[in-house]
């Protein structure tokens, strides 16, 4: 027991503050003169709901594409129903430790998802509605997983390490257990507006989508357009195939899916000097960071500027050298204009309302192309002509 307990202590600093520390990293490249120097004129708005925040956790792919379902809901003429992000992530972290115990240990482990999770774990194990599973049951309001995931990291790798050499049934019920303790038993029924559901007959009676309608995208040159490939990054732990599209159709997609109602899931990396949640604005400057000066760095945010033109071999580039990384989840709501005419995607974040513009961004074309690592919507969010060459009906 005083071998585990040192372990988990060792675990706890590498997972704790995973997505604080994202967040202190952008937050450090802000410009007090953002807000007063771009200027954003809606021209589609999705119906969305409000803002929230996953604060000490991991679970933006969660809460992002959560918030999709919510705007799903709405576009499909329900009142939407504010949904247990905890909830999925907990059927997440149960099935991701029955791959990580099988693959002996050489799999990703994590608060981390992706888009199709919320798709997959709806399928199998249905929603609940948020004040029937909050997932506080450690002392705070707020998510602050760094503790939990350390119990249950420690727990897995004493698992695989098979002490006993012959694993029992009774590790799943320990794993468990501790899921419960720190999140809450998932009731089998619960009481929705008067009426008793289990989440599977919520999720059906009351969310009401069809999770196959929807798709998973990205864009890669080292792999066949218009078919399924696998999404190379680490949080694929379900190892999910993504259809693959031209770089330049990712955001015509996107754009035909919003001038028809349909928002989009947006995972992509945030790690760049010219992504500042602080100022709510992403764009992708004609010039690396490391070759501004220091005007052109503090000036960085003053206002609209030229951008760099992204080619798809740029793209790919970025990605095969690690500047470009899985970081983020976030839900795109809508396209704005500045003042110059140049338009730009409303993005609504997991983070709370304590940036600029009260919890979105507002994001350009040219970064979403260049920065994407996924993205998912309806099928038919999806034009026609594109949608032919993926074979979907």
């Amino acid at each position: 027991m005083k071998k585990l307990l040192m372990g988990m202590m060792l675990l706890l600093p590498a997972l704790t503050h995973a997505q604080d520390d994202l967040i202190k990293k952008i937050d450090a490249n802000k410009s007090d003169s953002a807000k007063k120097k771009f200027e954003f004129t809606p021209v589609i708005n999705v119906e969305r709901t409000s803002v929230k925040n996953q604060a000490s956790s991991g679970t933006c792919w969660s809460y992002s594409t959560n918030s999709f379902l919510e705007s799903e809901m709405v576009r499909m003429g329900k009142k939407p129903v504010d949904i247990a992000e905890i909830y999925t992530a907990r059927c997440v972290y149960s099935d991701k430790a029955d791959n990580y115990v099988r693959m002996h240990g050489d799999a990703s482990w994590g608060d981390g998802g992706a888009c199709h999770d919320v798709i997959n774990m709806y399928r199998k194990y249905g929603a609940m509605p948020q004040e029937a599973y909050t997932g506080l049951h450690y002392g705070t309001d707020k998510n602050k997983f760094g503790e939990m995931q350390g119990m249950l990291k420690a727990m897995l790798d004493v698992v695989i390490k098979n002490p006993n050499g012959k694993l029992t049934p009774s590790w799943k019920k320990a794993f468990n257990a501790v899921m419960d303790a720190y999140l809450g038993k998932v009731p089998k029924t619960f009481e929705y507006k008067g009426v008793t559901y289990t989440p599977q007959t919520f999720a059906d009676e009351v969310v009401g989508i069809n999770p196959d309608d929807y798709v998973e995208l990205s864009s890669f040159t080292d792999q066949p357009y218009y078919q399924q490939t696998m999404l190379m990054v680490p949080d694929n732990w379900s190892y999910d195939k993504v259809y693959n599209v031209k770089m330049k159709e990712m955001t015509d997609i996107i754009d035909y899916a919003l001038s028809k109602g349909y928002s989009v899931s947006w995972a992509t990396d945030v790690t760049e000097k010219y992504f500042s949640w602080k100022n709510g604005v992403a764009f992708v400057p004609e010039k690396e960071w490391e070759d501004m000066n220091e005007k052109e760095q503090k000036n960085l945010f003053n206002g609209p500027q030229t951008e760099r033109k992204i080619t798809a071999n740029a793209r790919q580039e970025a990605f095969d050298n690690y500047t470009t990384t899985d970081d983020h989840g976030m839900h795109i709501v809508g396209i704005a204009k500045d003042q110059t005419g140049k338009e730009y995607y409303i993005v609504k974040n997991s983070w709370g309302d304590k940036n600029d513009f009260k919890g979105y961004l507002y994001v350009t074309k040219a970064y979403v192309q260049y920065k994407t690592t996924a993205f998912l919507l309806h099928k038919k969010g999806i034009p026609s002509d594109i949608r032919q060459k993926l074979h979907l009906n």
